[in-house]
């Protein structure tokens, strides 16, 4: 892995404005580099706010998605797909028009969202049904559920091993998916790492990042050993992680509040910055700008985007 001179730590305030819709709790947000937008589930708002990140503006809403949680993009099929828990199912609307097209039903409480491109599906972590739900992207139609034996985190693909990736929070677990088989072919322990729910993965150095809720840690796994290579103490009830592969950079959103920005060396996380903010759990990080985005749920009253600026060194 190649080492690099540490960066200058700190995040800049670029810009602060005002969300559409009450001050709600938000959930996951997904940005889709095809179109150039970054998609915020507004989750106790029922709607999924479009952000035009090169405009630096919000040019829609996605509308009756109850309790919105998980959302990815299939730019593929000009379809976003949102985790309408309030609903349980998956809502499926159209990137043109931002109107829902399909809904996918019968899934209890739909969470995260990973799309296999080779076999054009879609995965979702079903949490409190303990599973996840294929998708077939062109028929949009239910293919399987595929029983994980315990409460789903978050999932994703990782496009160099061809496996659905998925934490496994009450089994402290991640468990790796064949997706053109749809069956679990590994199961992996996590020690030290009590109800891991939030990762992303950095597919050239084949690692992943765990965010860990029930005690508050950080761990960095070495995918191809699976063995944990590194372990950090972060704020309570971190979630949502953004990965910056230009950079190396990760973040970490807690609901705590706290938005803590870290250097990858080698396989070792060097912690480089930190936002406090309420309810600071959800972030983006746009790979072409490496802005960083952080939705608000209520300051002075109203939802709110912070876009930071990481200095380069």
């Amino acid at each position: 892995m190649p080492v690099q001179p540490q960066p200058s730590p700190g995040l800049t305030l670029v810009a602060e404005m005002v969300l559409p819709g009450p001050a709600n709790r938000f959930d996951y947000p997904s940005i889709d580099s095809t179109t150039r937008r970054l998609y915020m589930n507004h989750m106790n708002a029922g709607r999924t706010i479009v952000f035009d990140l090169d405009a630096g503006q919000v040019v829609g809403e996605i509308k009756d998605v109850p309790r919105a949680t998980g959302v990815s993009a299939v730019p593929e099929h000009h379809a976003v797909y949102i985790s309408a828990a309030g609903a349980h199912e998956v809502a499926i609307a159209d990137d043109r028009t931002l109107t829902i097209s399909s809904r996918v039903g019968g899934i209890r409480f739909p969470d995260g969202i990973a799309y296999a491109l080779e076999v054009d599906k879609v995965f979702v972590s079903d949490e409190s049904g303990g599973a996840d739900v294929v998708i077939d992207a062109k028929t949009r139609l239910k293919r399987s559920t595929i029983d994980l034996g315990g409460e789903a985190g978050n999932t994703h693909y990782d496009a160099v091993s061809h496996c659905i990736m998925v934490a496994v929070q009450t089994r402290n677990q991640m468990v790796a998916i064949d997706p053109a088989m749809e069956r679990i072919v590994a199961r992996y322990n996590l020690p030290g790492c009590d109800q891991p729910h939030g990762f992303t993965i950095d597919e050239q150095d084949r690692l992943a990042f765990v965010s860990c809720e029930g005690n508050a840690a950080l761990l960095v796994l070495d995918l191809r050993t699976m063995i944990i290579v590194d372990r950090k103490k972060v704020a309570d009830d971190p979630d949502v992680l953004a990965w910056d592969p230009a950079w190396r950079r990760l973040y970490v959103a807690a609901e705590s509040g706290v938005l803590s920005a870290w250097w990858l060396n080698g396989a070792t996380l060097r912690p480089i910055g930190e936002i406090r903010a309420p309810h600071a759990h959800t972030v983006a990080v746009d790979p072409m700008t490496h802005r960083v985005y952080l939705p608000l749920e209520n300051l002075r009253g109203k939802p709110v985007l912070r876009i930071y600026a990481p200095l380069a060194r």
